[in-house]
């Protein structure tokens, strides 16, 4: 069991345990969209209550927890497994001050389902079996929970936060393509790529003389410009424009390379 899921099952389950003999912290810890400025906290700790009348509830999001969080959270590493569980917890909270502003949220489930939205994008075709019997591959489980968490959630259905499941879609989405987007081998690409095309300045292309070209380069030039003549300056590549511009010949006879 990974660190971190083990100390959020802890986390949840002593919360449980202290609902049983304080009743009244289930209130206390639960989250009013509505009264978020009088209760800021309660955006947070509301991802730790459940329903105490039962254990339906923290059953299902502790053992989906076990079952999602374990590998997503040995992929990503523990600090960005945090993060992500907390900013689908948060963002399922903010999702419900839009459209259920005035409905008490108790659970982790926004936060558990940013988790298994992080497993289907790593892992889309991995088979999970509902109730341990129906086999449905993740990206389909992903897709099918946010038709019904969308039906649910405008026809007002069964007493359950469907937009802070939504919610925690969105905020795991947005976090895991902030974090690929700073991945070490993203910023090497951007690198290796260059700067666009638009960022290499060509000159006065129309002044090549093309009879002053070298002969080793002279095919490759007229290449260059039958291509702008048919599609525009815009159409070239960046390799292009580099090339193109040692040939434009400047005022100061100069080359023109930047």
């Amino acid at each position: 069991m990974t660190p971190w899921i083990r100390i959020l099952l802890a986390a949840n389950l002593g919360v449980f345990l202290l609902q049983q003999v304080l009743p009244g912290l289930t209130s206390d810890l639960g989250f009013v969209p509505a009264l978020i400025l009088q209760r800021p906290w309660t955006l947070f700790t509301y991802m730790f209550v459940h329903d105490p009348r039962g254990i339906s509830h923290i059953l299902f999001n502790m053992v989906a927890l076990y079952f999602f969080g374990g590998r997503v959270e040995a992929f990503l590493g523990s600090q960005r497994f945090i993060t992500l569980y907390l900013i689908s917890g948060i963002m399922g909270g903010l999702l419900s001050l839009v459209f259920t502003p005035n409905v008490s949220i108790i659970g982790a489930s926004g936060a558990v389902f940013g988790v298994q939205l992080a497993f289907a994008m790593q892992w889309p075709r991995d088979r999970i079996l509902i109730w341990g019997i129906i086999p449905v591959e993740a990206r389909w489980l992903v897709v099918a929970t946010t038709v019904f968490a969308l039906y649910g959630g405008f026809t007002g259905g069964g007493g359950v936060a469907h937009f802070a499941h939504l919610g925690g879609y969105v905020g795991a989405y947005l976090y895991l393509k902030w974090v690929a987007a700073r991945a070490p081998v993203k910023q090497w690409q951007k690198k290796v790529a260059g700067p666009p095309p638009s960022a290499i300045p060509v000159g006065d292309w129309k002044r090549v003389d093309i009879n002053k070209v070298h002969e080793a380069n002279r095919d490759e030039v007229n290449r260059i410009l039958d291509k702008i003549n048919a599609t525009g300056l815009n159409s070239l590549t960046t390799p292009e424009r580099t090339f193109l511009q040692h040939f434009v010949p400047r005022d100061d006879a100069t080359s023109q390379i930047q």
